[in-house]
């Protein structure tokens, strides 16, 4: 790189973080997920609002390779972080109602979501319908894990029955989501990759599974402390299960996640805190952001028309009645009180980051266009913003709220779920 590319590399960064603090702050005080400041400051930094000429200046063309390549970096991290994160006890614990919530809030939107895919091709055509078709249906049905986490946190769910339903219902939603997604990519043709690649994910599994996880055990044994080398080894074992899923065709970000889900639980929280602490800290900060702006190049919805402003409708409506009705009819099925079946439904009904990396896969493998692509990044803007006014729709009113009559109980369904009703 030249004095002038790294003297811009270093002054775009520096921007970068100071429209993601600013805007994640703001977020932050409307009583929003910083996550949504964050992707709508790296939308404002593309063509939407500063026209192509004017983003184009500052942050010129030489350098947003090396801007994404620092976003992929960020990705990778940030999937290894939902992994590490995902915890099989509370998944056993809430046994049939997590996963028929999770199933439901997934087949339904994305039957919806290939429907109205089958719509929108005549539009937005690509060279693999059946592709095009599958990924719309699979974008459609994402819930995002960390930012739903983060809600419930703020809000003082996450040790109510609610709270750990939702955690449970959101890492299957998760686990199936990437797995469809996979397929998709796979069916899709995988941006080009030779197909007879992705024999290799059986080998690639195998070794993962019979190999890494044993050599985890050992070096993250319970009573491991987190040195420098053990965290050299960890970040090692992300890039290259990236790396080996990149090259077989499946994305980078499929080898991260399984990385983190291949980390040992029993035992060692406290030193998965510290990786995941560590981790969030330097990611968060830096690398995440710059992902935000590398993703908001290619929003651009100055040209949208009228045509595109009726798809928007109809992909916002899509995507809520789907996601929102596959969980709230699943939880009534199960018994929950209309109340919290409605919040639950609200918290499967967030997107936030997970939905922008999706759409940025599809993107890259030519199942989106530049128009589909910046419509559905308002779609997971706008379904995660809803959470919170929702809540509050069905009477939780947050954290501040410590004294207020205690709330229905998940009666009949939280004994089925953990053998004895909480407060939500």
């Amino acid at each position: 790189m030249s004095t002038h590319q790294v003297t811009f590399l270093l002054l775009d960064l520096a921007l970068i973080l100071l429209l993601s603090r600013a805007f994640g702050a703001l977020a932050a005080k409307l009583g929003q997920p910083p996550v949504i400041g964050e992707v709508i400051a790296g939308i404002l930094a593309g063509p939407t609002l500063l026209g192509s000429d004017l983003s184009t200046t500052l942050f010129p063309t030489e350098i947003r390779p090396s801007l994404a390549a620092l976003a992929n970096i960020g990705v990778a991290m940030f999937m290894f972080m939902v992994g590490l994160e995902l915890n099989r006890r509370v998944l056993r614990r809430q046994g049939a109602i997590a996963v028929t919530v999770s199933v439901s809030s997934i087949v339904l939107p994305l039957g919806l979501g290939i429907a109205l895919a089958t719509f929108l091709w005549s539009r937005h055509p690509t060279d693999h319908r059946l592709g095009f078709l599958l990924f719309v249906g699979a974008a459609m049905s994402v819930t995002a894990f960390p930012v739903l986490a983060r809600i419930l946190t703020d809000r003082g769910l996450t040790q109510t029955t609610l709270g750990g339903l939702a955690l449970a219902c959101a890492a299957i939603d998760d686990v199936l989501a990437w797995t469809l997604l996979a397929a998709v990519i796979a069916i899709g043709g995988a941006g080009g990759s030779d197909s007879l690649l992705l024999l290799l994910v059986v080998p690639y599994l195998a070794v993962m599974l019979g190999v890494v996880r044993p050599l985890l055990r050992r070096m993250l044994a319970p009573a491991a402390k987190l040195t420098p080398g053990r965290l050299t080894a960890v970040f090692i074992g992300v890039l290259l299960s990236g790396a080996a899923t990149e090259w077989m065709g499946l994305h980078f970000l499929f080898g991260a996640f399984l990385f983190g889900v291949l980390i040992p639980r029993d035992g060692t929280e406290r030193l998965r805190g510290e990786i995941l602490g560590t981790v969030e800290r330097f990611n968060g900060t830096l690398l995440l952001p710059v992902f935000f702006v590398v993703a908001g190049f290619r929003v651009d919805l100055s040209g949208i028309g009228a045509a595109g402003l009726v798809e928007l409708a109809l992909i916002m409506l899509v995507a809520v009645s789907g996601k929102f009705g596959g969980a709230y009819v699943a939880a009534r099925l199960h018994r929950l009180p209309p109340r919290q079946s409605g919040m639950l439904a609200t918290l499967m009904n967030t997107r936030g980051l997970t939905e922008l990396i999706i759409l940025t896969v599809g993107l890259q493998l030519g199942l989106l266009d530049q128009d589909l692509y910046s419509m559905m990044v308002v779609m997971a803007v706008v379904t995660t913003a809803m959470a919170g006014p929702l809540l509050r729709l069905f009477g939780h009113t947050g954290v501040a709220d410590r004294h207020e009559p205690e709330p229905d109980r998940v009666a009949t369904a939280g004994k089925s779920v953990t053998g004895a009703p909480d407060p939500v």
